[in-house]
């Protein structure tokens, strides 16, 4: 592991900016992160040890961690990138689960097939994240087949904060 050179840390915002929009770079990948390389390319970043993403070696595209979700959530409003699940559906969906399209209540018009998203619920707590296979338009209009393909679930935050929620309601 090692800290990203100027020129490399340039280039992993630029690409974060392009696929999630701008400023989403400067917000996912902080001072301070390192990266694992393979052949002198870099295939891993981490933040305090704790992965953001992985750059697919295919075509450079960042597909989100755990924490990189949630960076990425924190800086984009809604509804970008976003894909709301219905509230019976949210617990196995935050458990890994496919989204199917029946389950999708709203879903940004932007998102095209083959995008990484973020799948939240109602309230725009952070479910999990993945990859489409319909558009954002085709997710609300179809009825069935899948409609994410979620990468990594993110059970273990939403219990946590409705945990914290219930504490401050009590």
């Amino acid at each position: 592991m090692q800290g990203p050179t100027g020129k490399e840390l340039f280039k992993l915002r630029a690409v974060a900016d392009y696929l999630f929009g701008r400023g989403v770079g400067q917000a996912l990948f902080l001072d301070g992160i390192q990266v694992v390389k393979s052949r002198g390319r870099i295939r891993q970043v981490l933040l305090a040890d704790e992965p953001l993403c992985s750059i697919r070696a295919s075509d450079g595209f960042i597909v989100l961690n755990r924490k990189g979700a949630e960076l990425v959530h924190r800086a984009l409003k809604p509804p970008r990138l976003r894909v709301v699940v219905s509230d019976d559906a949210a617990p196995f969906v935050a458990r890994g689960k496919t989204v199917f399209a029946k389950h999708v209540v709203a879903a940004d018009p932007e998102i095209r097939p083959a995008e990484e998203v973020l799948v939240v619920d109602s309230r725009d707590r952070l479910l999990a994240s993945g990859k489409t296979l319909l558009t954002g338009e085709e997710m609300i209009a179809f009825k069935v087949g899948k409609a994410v393909e979620v990468r990594r679930g993110l059970g273990g935050i939403n219990e946590r904060m409705e945990k914290k929620e219930q504490r401050t309601l009590s």
